[in-house]
């Protein structure tokens, strides 16, 4: 073999190499992308977790600062009394409510698949109700289902996250200094100062949201229930709980609460359906238009549009609990673009005024 032919098979050898070490590196990194993917979804999950921590402990300060401007009490018993009365009133009432409400429950399970068929029926009765009929009663049905099982199970472990919440609550609200000064911290000296308007800032806007949703679930409550026991609607109770508990998710959640309501209407009759629906779109109307805006003046405005598209990104990354924490999420990321951006964007503008020609 010549030594011409001899370079020509090293050169060979060496552009295979390099194209397999080319192919190598770029599954590397495609590896490496996906693996910090899931660690980044991961961490997102967990920091969720977190604001909700956030949130429970803001609520129990809120509480306890109530309780300390009425009574000038210390702050410690002022805290004890939040947390521990908190938990005695969520005692006695699942105490009181809680064998009739079991009761109801019991009854709605029974008579769901017969409120189904009845509903079905009335539906079949109308043009319109048919075309809804043949559209759930494909595949497409079995498609929302899907849908809807994964949308609500995407990283919601119902009890495993409600144990790691109350356990970070309950740090964060016996030493919640510790873990400000901590961020605070992390800021160079001539930061800090703004890093405690932002924390300020977003603290009042937490405190803001939570009055305001924790008084409308109160209110939607109260109204439903006494709407619905006039028209006599069987499981009341039942209905009004779960739309007041349905009210932490904005939008949705008004709508998902006011099906079942209005399908046991429907057994009564279409005209009952009728009332029933509009005692739902009444009372959500009454209590997020105008008792919630009252109550929520200290929370920056959040454009509707904005919140629904948060609200559907947040339950495609995270389930129920994203869209539960989709409004105060929001809020936060729109608090800290404006102190970080907007206000110094602001602060840098130079204002050029054109030279007056001389006469």
């Amino acid at each position: 073999m010549t030594p011409q032919n001899n370079l020509s098979s090293e050169k060979n050898i060496q552009k295979e190499l390099t194209y397999i070490q080319k192919v190598w590196h770029t599954v590397a990194i495609v590896a490496l992308l996906v693996v910090v993917i899931l660690i980044a979804r991961v961490a997102f999950n967990v920091l969720l977790m977190v604001l909700a921590g956030v949130l429970v402990s803001v609520y129990f300060h809120g509480l306890g600062d109530i309780i300390q401007r009425k009574t000038n009490w210390r702050r410690r018993i002022c805290m004890i009394i939040s947390v521990g009365g908190t938990f005695i009133i969520l005692v006695s009432l699942f105490w009181l409510m809680g064998a009739t409400i079991s009761k109801q429950i019991a009854v709605l399970s029974d008579t769901l698949p017969h409120t189904i068929n009845t509903a079905k029926a009335k539906l079949g009765e109308t043009p319109i109700g048919q075309k809804i009929l043949d559209y759930l009663s494909d595949d497409n049905s079995d498609t929302l289902m899907t849908t809807a099982k994964s949308f609500f199970n995407t990283s919601f472990g119902v009890l495993g996250d409600i144990y790691i919440i109350l356990f970070l609550a309950i740090f964060f609200t016996s030493n919640p200094n510790l873990y400000k000064d901590g961020m605070i911290k992390l800021f160079p000296e001539s930061r800090k100062p703004l890093a405690h308007q932002v924390i300020d800032r977003i603290s009042h806007a937490l405190k803001g949201w939570l009055k305001g949703m924790m008084l409308s679930m109160v209110l939607v409550f109260i109204l439903l229930s006494i709407g619905l026991g006039i028209m006599s609607i069987p499981v009341a109770l039942v209905l009004a709980l779960l739309t007041g508990l349905l009210k932490l998710i904005p939008n949705f959640g008004s709508l998902a609460a006011m099906i079942p309501g209005v399908l046991l209407a429907l057994t009564i009759s279409t005209n009952t359906a009728i009332i029933v629906a509009l005692i739902y779109i009444v009372t959500q109307t009454v209590v997020s238009n105008i008792v919630t805006p009252i109550i929520q003046n200290k929370m920056i405005n959040l454009p509707p549009a904005l919140t629904i598209l948060a609200q559907v990104l947040m339950g495609t990354l995270s389930g129920v609990l994203g869209i539960i924490l989709a409004v105060p999420l929001l809020a936060i990321v729109m608090i800290l673009v404006d102190e970080l951006y907007v206000k110094k964007l602001s602060e840098t503008d130079i204002v050029i005024v054109p030279e007056r020609s001389q006469p």
